[in-house]
């Protein structure tokens, strides 16, 4: 049964921000992740405000003066996958939203809530009091760990569960937000809070903030971007593993590239090693082999969840096979 809470339905953003004022208040966008944490009573919330009234201000993709994309943050997963512009400029994001969840969380859940959505472990949702419900240990570690990270498992060991976070990651996008304080904006690769920072945290968002935008910079003729991800079914899983590529290239030669990992950490994980193997060399045989053992380098898989490193060095292989020069 869901428990009773206070239901806010603001007409302005102004409005929006003030009624999140106390400690148990959270912000509704879809809903999907939400609405599913307090039924299975994950955490308490004493108020929830809906953005649905600012639908008009915060919903819709649209250029920017400077070339780039701006979306707003009640825009939802399904119209991302199927926009024109970012199936041609930005066909990595495209294909990372096409990928998230089934069809009818596509319909409803939000690239706001997309980005803030709670973790997906099993501790953390079940009736475990976690490091990250403000516990003492992560169960996870010396437990069922099969889907939990190869990288950054300090105090925590959850995969960050977003795949729109990597690419607009990779892409360098930031998220415009608002709160008490004003306006202000911050890169989606900086966004996420790492466990070693603050275990009982998702992002750098203080709880009375709300993201109303995400924009892109301009994708020139010459980058090229992909997501693949691997799970275990076609619909509904989440990643045990996937990769963000945005590469800016001069024929097969890398001029810059970003590259992210989704199922692999707690937050979206830069693969700074993959970018010095491939950046400024030709995307031949010798260089794509050593980018694929480099997608692994310093990871710490744990009892179970060793089958990663070789999803992740075939993805890599796999996906940078693929590119095709301008």
């Amino acid at each position: 049964m869901m428990p009773a809470f206070s239901y806010i339905r603001p007409n302005n953003l102004d409005e929006a921000v003030s009624s999140l004022e106390g400690r148990e208040s959270f912000v509704m966008a879809g809903g999907s992740d939400l609405l599913g944490c307090l039924r299975d009573e994950v955490f308490q919330a004493d108020k929830v405000v809906s953005l649905s009234g600012l639908e008009a201000e915060f919903q819709g993709i649209e250029k920017t003066k400077e070339g780039g994309l701006r979306i707003g943050a009640l825009t939802t997963i399904t119209e991302i996958a199927e926009n024109p512009v970012v199936k041609s400029d930005y066909p990595g994001l495209a294909q990372a939203a096409s990928e998230v969840a089934s069809p009818q969380l596509r319909n409803q859940g939000t690239i706001g809530g997309n980005l803030c959505q709670k973790p997906r472990c099993w501790y953390y949702r079940g009736d475990f009091p976690c490091r990250r419900k403000g516990g003492n240990r992560c169960f996870a570690m010396g437990g069922e760990d099969i889907f939990h990270c190869i990288f950054g498992g300090v105090n925590c060991l959850i995969v960050h569960p977003s795949d729109l976070a990597p690419v607009l990651a990779a892409f360098g996008a930031r998220v415009r937000i608002a709160g008490p304080a004003g306006r202000r904006s911050l890169g989606v690769s900086r966004l996420h809070v790492p466990p070693s920072d603050d275990p009982t945290r998702e992002t750098y968002l203080d709880r009375d903030e709300i993201i109303t935008a995400v924009e892109l910079p301009r994708a020139g003729r010459t980058v090229y971007s992909s997501y693949r991800k691997v799970r275990a079914r076609r619909a509904w899983d989440f990643a045990l593993a996937g990769v963000a590529l945005v590469l800016d290239l001069d024929g097969s030669r890398v001029r810059s590239a970003g590259v992210y990992l989704s199922g692999a950490a707690p937050v979206p994980w830069h693969s700074r090693e993959v970018e010095e193997a491939i950046t400024g060399k030709n995307l031949d045989g010798n260089v794509i082999e050593r980018a694929a053992e480099a997608v692994v380098s310093g990871a710490r898989p744990l009892n179970q969840n060793a089958y990663k490193l070789p999803l992740f060095k075939g993805i890599m292989r796999e996906e940078l096979g693929k590119v095709n020069p301008a």
